[in-house]
Protein backbone atom coordinates (compact mmCIF):
# COMPACT_ATOMS: atom_id res chain seq x y z
CA UNK A 1 0.00 0.00 0.00
CA UNK A 2 1.31 3.63 -0.52
CA UNK A 3 0.98 6.52 2.06
CA UNK A 4 -2.14 9.06 1.95
CA UNK A 5 -1.07 12.29 1.40
CA UNK A 6 -3.26 14.48 2.83
CA UNK A 7 -2.55 18.18 3.94
CA UNK A 8 -3.99 20.37 6.72
CA UNK A 9 -7.77 21.39 5.67
CA UNK A 10 -10.28 23.36 8.12
CA UNK A 11 -13.37 20.65 7.96
CA UNK A 12 -15.73 23.19 7.77
CA UNK A 13 -13.83 24.20 4.16
CA UNK A 14 -17.06 23.99 1.93
CA UNK A 15 -14.37 24.23 -1.30
CA UNK A 16 -12.98 20.80 -0.42
CA UNK A 17 -14.10 18.26 -2.82
CA UNK A 18 -15.41 15.20 -1.79
CA UNK A 19 -12.34 13.29 -2.78
CA UNK A 20 -10.16 15.27 -0.19
CA UNK A 21 -12.82 14.91 2.50
CA UNK A 22 -12.92 11.35 1.58
CA UNK A 23 -8.94 11.38 1.84
CA UNK A 24 -8.54 13.02 5.29
CA UNK A 25 -10.60 10.32 6.50
CA UNK A 26 -7.56 8.16 6.08
CA UNK A 27 -6.28 9.97 9.46
CA UNK A 28 -9.18 8.46 11.47
CA UNK A 29 -7.95 4.74 10.72
CA UNK A 30 -4.61 5.07 10.78
CA UNK A 31 -4.06 5.44 6.86
CA UNK A 32 -2.50 8.74 6.75
CA UNK A 33 1.77 9.25 7.36
CA UNK A 34 2.19 11.71 10.85
CA UNK A 35 5.22 12.74 11.57
CA UNK A 36 7.33 9.52 11.80
CA UNK A 37 4.53 7.27 11.49
CA UNK A 38 4.32 5.95 7.70
CA UNK A 39 1.27 3.30 7.19
CA UNK A 40 3.47 1.89 3.84
CA UNK A 41 6.27 0.14 6.06
CA UNK A 42 3.43 -0.77 8.91
CA UNK A 43 2.09 -3.85 9.34
CA UNK A 44 -1.86 -4.22 9.56
CA UNK A 45 -1.55 -5.04 13.27
CA UNK A 46 0.53 -2.04 13.48
CA UNK A 47 -1.81 -0.12 11.92
CA UNK A 48 -4.64 -1.11 14.11
CA UNK A 49 -2.64 0.18 17.34
CA UNK A 50 -1.87 3.07 16.01
CA UNK A 51 -5.82 3.75 15.25
CA UNK A 52 -6.55 2.22 18.30
CA UNK A 53 -3.90 4.92 20.12
CA UNK A 54 -5.34 7.86 17.91
CA UNK A 55 -9.06 6.57 19.12
CA UNK A 56 -7.79 6.46 22.90
CA UNK A 57 -6.26 9.74 22.85
CA UNK A 58 -9.50 11.44 21.32
CA UNK A 59 -11.34 9.90 24.02
CA UNK A 60 -9.51 11.24 26.58
CA UNK A 61 -9.76 14.66 25.04
CA UNK A 62 -12.87 14.37 25.15
CA UNK A 63 -14.01 13.68 28.64
CA UNK A 64 -11.04 16.80 29.14
CA UNK A 65 -13.46 18.88 27.46
CA UNK A 66 -16.31 17.84 29.20
CA UNK A 67 -14.59 17.80 32.40
CA UNK A 68 -13.48 21.21 32.24
CA UNK A 69 -17.02 22.39 31.05
CA UNK A 70 -18.49 20.64 34.06
CA UNK A 71 -16.27 22.93 36.49
CA UNK A 72 -17.30 25.83 34.96
CA UNK A 73 -21.24 24.87 35.83
CA UNK A 74 -20.75 23.08 39.22
CA UNK A 75 -21.20 25.93 41.87
CA UNK A 76 -18.76 26.48 44.91
CA UNK A 77 -21.54 27.31 46.99
CA UNK A 78 -23.46 24.38 47.03
CA UNK A 79 -22.67 20.69 48.96
CA UNK A 80 -21.97 17.77 45.93
CA UNK A 81 -23.04 14.41 46.59
CA UNK A 82 -20.78 11.22 45.46
CA UNK A 83 -22.50 9.99 42.07
CA UNK A 84 -23.45 6.57 42.05
CA UNK A 85 -20.67 4.52 40.54
CA UNK A 86 -22.38 2.61 38.07
CA UNK A 87 -24.15 6.16 36.73
CA UNK A 88 -20.64 7.35 37.10
CA UNK A 89 -18.93 4.73 35.05
CA UNK A 90 -21.43 4.48 31.91
CA UNK A 91 -21.34 8.12 32.08
CA UNK A 92 -17.74 8.24 31.02
CA UNK A 93 -17.88 5.46 28.78
CA UNK A 94 -20.55 7.25 26.95
CA UNK A 95 -19.06 10.78 27.03
CA UNK A 96 -15.87 10.06 25.99
CA UNK A 97 -17.28 9.69 22.69
CA UNK A 98 -18.97 12.73 22.48
CA UNK A 99 -16.97 15.25 19.66
CA UNK A 100 -19.17 18.17 19.02
CA UNK A 101 -18.55 21.10 21.09
CA UNK A 102 -22.07 22.02 22.00
CA UNK A 103 -22.83 18.13 22.72
CA UNK A 104 -19.83 18.08 24.61
CA UNK A 105 -21.99 21.20 26.50
CA UNK A 106 -24.94 19.54 27.34
CA UNK A 107 -22.90 16.50 28.69
CA UNK A 108 -20.78 18.86 30.81
CA UNK A 109 -24.36 20.02 32.22
CA UNK A 110 -25.21 16.41 32.80
CA UNK A 111 -22.43 16.22 35.03
CA UNK A 112 -22.91 19.44 37.04
CA UNK A 113 -26.31 18.74 37.67
CA UNK A 114 -26.13 15.24 38.65
CA UNK A 115 -23.26 16.33 41.81
CA UNK A 116 -25.54 18.73 42.71
CA UNK A 117 -28.48 17.30 42.58
CA UNK A 118 -28.71 13.51 41.50
CA UNK A 119 -31.12 11.46 39.36
CA UNK A 120 -32.31 14.31 36.98
CA UNK A 121 -30.88 12.20 34.04
CA UNK A 122 -31.46 8.26 33.62
CA UNK A 123 -28.79 5.48 31.87
CA UNK A 124 -31.95 5.46 29.42
CA UNK A 125 -31.70 9.20 28.86
CA UNK A 126 -27.69 8.99 28.65
CA UNK A 127 -28.47 6.15 26.19
CA UNK A 128 -30.60 8.49 23.85
CA UNK A 129 -28.30 11.53 23.94
CA UNK A 130 -25.38 9.22 22.90
CA UNK A 131 -27.33 8.79 19.69
CA UNK A 132 -28.41 11.87 19.12
CA UNK A 133 -26.99 13.91 16.30
CA UNK A 134 -26.16 18.01 16.42
CA UNK A 135 -28.87 18.08 14.04
CA UNK A 136 -31.34 15.96 15.96
CA UNK A 137 -30.44 18.53 19.11
CA UNK A 138 -31.48 21.31 16.74
CA UNK A 139 -34.33 20.19 15.54
CA UNK A 140 -34.94 19.23 19.61
CA UNK A 141 -33.81 22.80 20.64
CA UNK A 142 -36.87 23.97 17.95
CA UNK A 143 -39.32 21.93 19.12
CA UNK A 144 -38.98 22.97 22.68
CA UNK A 145 -38.56 26.69 21.83
CA UNK A 146 -42.66 26.24 20.41
CA UNK A 147 -43.42 24.45 23.07
CA UNK A 148 -45.62 25.54 26.11
CA UNK A 149 -46.42 25.05 30.14
CA UNK A 150 -50.30 25.20 30.56
CA UNK A 151 -50.77 26.60 33.82
CA UNK A 152 -48.73 24.95 36.70
CA UNK A 153 -48.10 22.10 34.48
CA UNK A 154 -44.33 20.90 35.11
CA UNK A 155 -44.07 19.05 31.70
CA UNK A 156 -43.81 21.36 28.03
CA UNK A 157 -46.66 19.95 25.46
CA UNK A 158 -45.76 21.22 21.43
CA UNK A 159 -49.35 22.24 20.68
CA UNK A 160 -50.26 21.55 17.61
CA UNK A 161 -54.00 22.87 17.01
CA UNK A 162 -57.16 23.88 18.97
CA UNK A 163 -60.56 22.22 18.34
CA UNK A 164 -64.27 22.76 18.78
CA UNK A 165 -65.42 19.65 20.09
CA UNK A 166 -69.36 19.88 20.11
CA UNK A 167 -71.49 22.40 20.85
CA UNK A 168 -73.56 24.44 18.40
CA UNK A 169 -70.60 26.28 16.61
CA UNK A 170 -68.90 23.38 15.12
CA UNK A 171 -72.11 23.67 12.71
CA UNK A 172 -71.37 26.37 12.13
CA UNK A 173 -67.71 26.23 11.04
CA UNK A 174 -66.35 25.06 7.93
CA UNK A 175 -63.15 24.13 9.99
CA UNK A 176 -63.43 23.12 13.40
CA UNK A 177 -59.74 22.40 14.04
CA UNK A 178 -57.02 25.24 13.87
CA UNK A 179 -53.55 23.98 13.31
CA UNK A 180 -50.91 26.50 14.29
CA UNK A 181 -48.96 25.53 11.29
CA UNK A 182 -45.45 23.81 12.79
CA UNK A 183 -44.05 23.66 9.16
CA UNK A 184 -44.65 26.93 8.37
CA UNK A 185 -42.15 27.81 11.48
CA UNK A 186 -39.37 25.08 10.59
CA UNK A 187 -40.80 22.04 12.20
CA UNK A 188 -41.95 19.75 9.58
CA UNK A 189 -44.08 16.44 10.48
CA UNK A 190 -40.64 15.15 9.41
CA UNK A 191 -38.66 17.05 11.94
CA UNK A 192 -41.64 15.34 14.56
CA UNK A 193 -40.75 12.25 13.02
CA UNK A 194 -37.08 12.42 13.69
CA UNK A 195 -37.79 13.09 17.78
CA UNK A 196 -40.20 10.47 17.56
CA UNK A 197 -37.36 8.21 16.19
CA UNK A 198 -35.28 9.35 18.87
CA UNK A 199 -37.33 8.22 21.50
CA UNK A 200 -37.59 11.97 22.29
CA UNK A 201 -41.62 12.66 21.15
CA UNK A 202 -44.52 10.01 21.54
CA UNK A 203 -46.17 9.39 18.04
CA UNK A 204 -49.55 10.17 19.02
CA UNK A 205 -51.12 13.49 19.31
CA UNK A 206 -53.09 13.78 22.89
CA UNK A 207 -55.79 15.92 23.88
CA UNK A 208 -56.41 18.04 26.62
CA UNK A 209 -59.70 18.08 28.00
CA UNK A 210 -62.44 20.65 27.09
CA UNK A 211 -61.34 23.97 28.49
CA UNK A 212 -63.85 25.45 31.36
CA UNK A 213 -64.51 28.77 29.97
CA UNK A 214 -65.14 30.51 33.08
CA UNK A 215 -61.16 30.00 34.07
CA UNK A 216 -57.72 31.75 32.83
CA UNK A 217 -55.43 29.28 31.04
CA UNK A 218 -51.95 30.26 31.14
CA UNK A 219 -49.43 29.18 28.52
CA UNK A 220 -45.55 29.94 29.29
CA UNK A 221 -43.19 29.75 26.34
CA UNK A 222 -39.37 31.06 26.56
CA UNK A 223 -39.38 34.31 26.66
CA UNK A 224 -43.14 34.88 26.71
CA UNK A 225 -46.58 33.94 29.02
CA UNK A 226 -49.65 34.05 27.00
CA UNK A 227 -53.19 34.11 29.12
CA UNK A 228 -56.39 33.04 27.64
CA UNK A 229 -59.80 32.81 28.15
CA UNK A 230 -62.27 30.54 25.81
CA UNK A 231 -65.01 32.74 24.12
CA UNK A 232 -67.30 29.45 24.56
CA UNK A 233 -67.42 25.80 26.19
CA UNK A 234 -66.46 22.87 23.81
CA UNK A 235 -62.58 23.90 22.98
CA UNK A 236 -59.60 21.87 23.63
CA UNK A 237 -55.92 21.55 22.65
CA UNK A 238 -54.23 18.75 20.78
CA UNK A 239 -50.57 18.62 21.24
CA UNK A 240 -47.23 16.04 21.49
CA UNK A 241 -46.23 14.95 24.74
CA UNK A 242 -42.55 14.24 25.18
CA UNK A 243 -41.63 10.75 26.47
CA UNK A 244 -39.61 10.74 29.93
CA UNK A 245 -36.63 10.53 28.24
CA UNK A 246 -37.63 13.72 26.15
CA UNK A 247 -38.28 15.61 29.54
CA UNK A 248 -34.81 15.05 31.39
CA UNK A 249 -33.86 16.53 27.95
CA UNK A 250 -35.80 19.26 28.04
CA UNK A 251 -33.63 20.55 31.11
CA UNK A 252 -30.39 20.58 29.40
CA UNK A 253 -31.61 22.27 25.78
CA UNK A 254 -31.65 26.11 26.17
CA UNK A 255 -34.31 26.89 23.63
CA UNK A 256 -35.02 29.98 22.00
CA UNK A 257 -38.44 31.76 21.36
CA UNK A 258 -39.77 32.48 18.01
CA UNK A 259 -41.55 35.78 18.04
CA UNK A 260 -42.80 35.10 14.85
CA UNK A 261 -44.74 31.98 15.87
CA UNK A 262 -45.98 33.32 19.27
CA UNK A 263 -47.10 36.26 16.96
CA UNK A 264 -48.93 33.42 15.10
CA UNK A 265 -50.56 31.63 17.50
CA UNK A 266 -51.90 34.82 19.35
CA UNK A 267 -53.36 35.78 16.09
CA UNK A 268 -55.14 32.11 15.72
CA UNK A 269 -56.54 31.98 19.26
CA UNK A 270 -57.76 35.52 19.36
CA UNK A 271 -60.88 33.71 16.98
CA UNK A 272 -62.02 31.55 20.00
CA UNK A 273 -59.87 33.28 23.04
CA UNK A 274 -59.43 36.36 24.68
CA UNK A 275 -55.65 36.40 24.57
CA UNK A 276 -53.31 38.75 27.00
CA UNK A 277 -49.37 38.79 26.59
Amino acid sequence: MTDIDVTTTQDDNTQVSARKKTLLLGRIIGLASEEDYRPSTASVAERAEYRQRKQLSQYQTNLESIFALAINYTPSDVTGVELDPDWRYQFFQMAEQIHNRKMQDLWARILASEIVNPGNFSLRTLAVLLQLTFREALIFEKALGMSVKINTEPRFKLLSSYRINGGMKQYFRKHTQTNFGLSQFGLPYSSILTLVDAGILHKSEFETGLLNSNEHIQLTMCNATLLLKPKHQHLLFTYYRFTTVGDELCQLIQAKSDDEFINAVKTMLAKDFMVNS
